[in-house]
């Protein structure tokens, strides 16, 4: 019963099935592409982040992974193209177990103030809800505080959401079940993952217990993101699709925006201490900024590498010559650096008496406590011609209070730029001054969590976000890729040397092909070839599309009907492996995209991938994918497709069977009645 394809233009010959003039999946259909679009995305003008923000929500409309280069020629580390609550599908949310890891700070520390990242976080939690999802809340918090225990903060959370959240007595989701009935809750608040060691340990076994149940991750705790932690790292390996809430992805793009040095003058205010172990980070922002302002314990770091006088005790001498080397630094960029030209300072015998010193005189029993009136002058005059200023650490010395005035004037002085000058504040102590002394924080930029960001621009890696799924990052414009956009898409996931889809595109001319393959020097090689041979209907891109098939596929502009998967290496496959080739998510992403009639074919040299291939489709095609019924047994054992149905083999295909080993193929039917109407 073998198949066989006549490459003619739109002429099929399907041994058996009687179909002469061509199935209908390889029929020439439209879809408007205004309508999939629209019902697939919200509009980035959605996110409430960004709103009243016009050089950020720029910034975000464009946030593609560009590279960003430290000054002694390394790369500091972008952040990759992360899946994001905003653009997952809303109604794929509908009757899915969701796991939401939020950040506890942000309702109980900052709920009376409404800040952005407090009306991003509720609408996490809300959208979902509203979605049709059961929702999972996960978080740490404080024992010490009023609102300690888990009922009590699961009153609270009622209280701000306005949503009923009852607090389980464990750590396991899967008790759902038995929640079920006309008094289930609404949400579900798990126990204060802080009472577990196995939470900072990034223990599998507790992360798996936490997921029991889930089928979606919702990371939105980005002041974690720095650390390795089960509810945020581990939990990724057990759940199909994980992605970034609201507040969270609001927090990349406020962190990424650091590193933007389009607007000059560019000026950070570097307060706080520990110069040694931030001198990565800030040899960065030396190589960004035009100025740099030291306004806290660091200060006297920097002026014992300039030369001015200041007692030995203020200094950490093992940073001492990562001090020269930024002055250096900042001497060859011809940039200003400036410090404290005087303090406030304390007498020890007498700690009420308050006396102003220049910073190179202190006298012997005073204290520095706090910024001089001459040093915020200075500040204030270089501050006045800048365009974009970044504040972060606290403005302390050895004995201030936890606020001091110089802070106090340092906010009032940047809520005064604001309107014509972008604003970004880091850190828990300078943002609690600027909540405490402005009334309004409309165009000031606040990121609570200072660590998240001095790790970032050291180059680190940041775990909560790597552990997020990737998602496509580019816009792709169809009209530069194909000749005729409208025709019906053919789709090859791991397309690798492109033999298979170069050859179908040259033979069927009335299809486009697309192949999806990680490896980007094959990938290179594919469009050399697709612009050596003047193929208007073949086009490559270097993705992971396990990740990103969805972000890719659903812009394109035609029918999406066929996706073949030839020959998976098995290794990829194996069960322990998270990022294995047919994960739920990118089979639910096909059985979404492709339109009624439409076909997958699947194929492999190892019966066993074969059978779990089969398995998976079944399981995860959501009832819309059927078997084809041409198939016949092979050596017994199930039902397979006897040849290759296209008439043109890939490369491992053709090495296979010239060894003589067998091929298992199998093909899926899309349901001809299946709503389309999401898509």
């Amino acid at each position: 019963m073998g198949y066989i394809l006549n490459l003619l233009p739109r002429t099929v010959f399907l041994d058996k099935l009687s179909i002469h003039d061509g199935p209908d999946w390889l029929q020439h259909k439209r879809r408007s592409y205004t309508g999939k679009l629209a019902n697939f995305r919200m509009p980035y003008d959605a996110l409430p982040a960004l709103q009243g923000r016009g050089e950020l929500a720029g910034h975000a409309k464009s946030f593609v992974n560009h590279r960003i280069y430290t000054p002694n020629g390394g790369e500091l580390n972008a952040f990759p193209h992360i899946q994001t609550l905003r653009e997952f599908p809303k109604e794929e949310l509908s009757a899915k177990v969701v796991l939401v890891r939020f950040d506890s700070n942000i309702f109980i520390k900052q709920h009376e103030q409404l800040t952005q990242s407090v009306s991003n976080a509720v609408r996490t939690i809300k959208y979902l809800h509203e979605a049709g999802a059961k929702v999972i809340l996960a978080s740490d918090w404080d024992t010490d505080s009023k609102v300690s225990h888990a009922e009590s903060v699961a009153d609270f959370l009622s209280e701000v959401l306005q949503i009923q959240i009852v607090p389980l007595q464990n750590l396991s989701c899967n008790k759902l079940s038995r929640l079920e009935g006309p008094k289930k809750p609404d949400i579900l608040l798990v126990e204060n993952l802080s009472k577990f060691k196995e939470e900072v340990a990034n223990s599998l076994e507790f992360a798996k217990e936490l997921t029991s149940g889930v089928d979606i991750f919702v990371n939105d705790s980005f002041s974690h993101s720095h650390k390795v932690l089960a509810s945020t790292v581990g939990v990724t390996r057990f759940c199909y699709a994980c992605m970034a809430g609201f507040h969270f992805e609001e927090s990349l793009y406020l962190l990424e925006n650091v590193t933007d040095a389009t607007r000059k003058p560019y000026v950070a205010i570097i307060g706080g201490s520990h110069f040694y172990n931030k001198a990565a980070a800030l040899r960065f922002l030396t190589s960004r900024c035009q100025g740099l302002v030291f306004v806290g314990m660091m200060s006297f770091q920097i002026m014992h590498a300039l030369g001015v006088s200041v007692p030995l005790d203020l200094v950490e001498l093992k940073a001492c010559n990562e001090a020269l080397h930024i002055v250096q630094l900042a001497q060859d960029r011809n940039m200003q650096i400036l410090y404290p030209k005087d303090f406030w300072c304390r007498n020890e015998s007498n700690p009420k008496q308050l006396q102003a010193f220049p910073s190179h005189s202190i006298l012997d029993g005073w204290v520095p406590v706090d910024l001089g009136p001459a040093s915020l002058d200075e500040i204030g005059s270089l501050l006045g011609t800048s365009k974009k200023v970044i504040w972060m650490g606290p403005v302390r010395f050895v004995g201030s209070s936890k606020y001091t005035i110089g802070a106090a004037n340092l906010a009032k002085m940047l809520d005064q730029l604001s309107r014509n000058c972008e604003i970004t504040v880091v850190g828990n102590m300078a943002c609690q001054v600027m909540k405490q002394e402005l009334s309004s924080l409309s165009f000031i930029n606040l990121v609570d969590n200072a660590s998240v960001v001095w790790e970032f621009l050291k180059g680190r890696k940041l775990p909560g976000v790597m552990a997020l799924d990737r998602a496509y990052p580019f816009e792709i414009n169809w009209n530069d890729l194909y000749a005729d956009p409208a025709q019906p898409l053919f789709v090859d996931i791991g397309s690798g040397n492109g033999l298979f889809l170069l050859e179908m595109a040259r033979r069927r001319k009335d299809l486009n092909f697309l192949g999806l393959e990680i490896n980007e020097k094959l990938v290179r090689r594919c469009l050399e070839s697709i612009h050596h041979f003047g193929i208007g209907n073949g086009h490559f891109i270097a993705t992971n599309a396990t990740s990103t098939f969805r972000s890719i596929v659903y812009r394109y502009p035609g029918e999406l009907i066929l996706v073949s998967i030839l020959c998976p290496n098995p290794d990829f496959n194996k069960p322990e492996h998270r990022w294995r080739m047919l994960q739920r998510s990118l089979i639910e992403a096909v059985t979404d995209l492709l339109s009624p009639g439409g076909k997958v074919f699947l194929q492999s040299d190892v019966e066993e991938v074969a059978i779990r291939m089969k398995e998976q489709f079944l399981r995860y095609g959501k009832g819309k994918l059927n078997m084809v019924h041409d198939q016949v047994q092979c050596n017994g054992r199930s039902n397979w497709l006897k040849e290759n149905p296209f008439g043109v083999r890939s490369d491992w295909e053709r090495h296979v069977l010239d060894r003589g080993a067998p091929m298992y193929r199998l093909m899926f039917s899309k349901s001809a009645h299946a709503s389309e109407a999401n898509w």
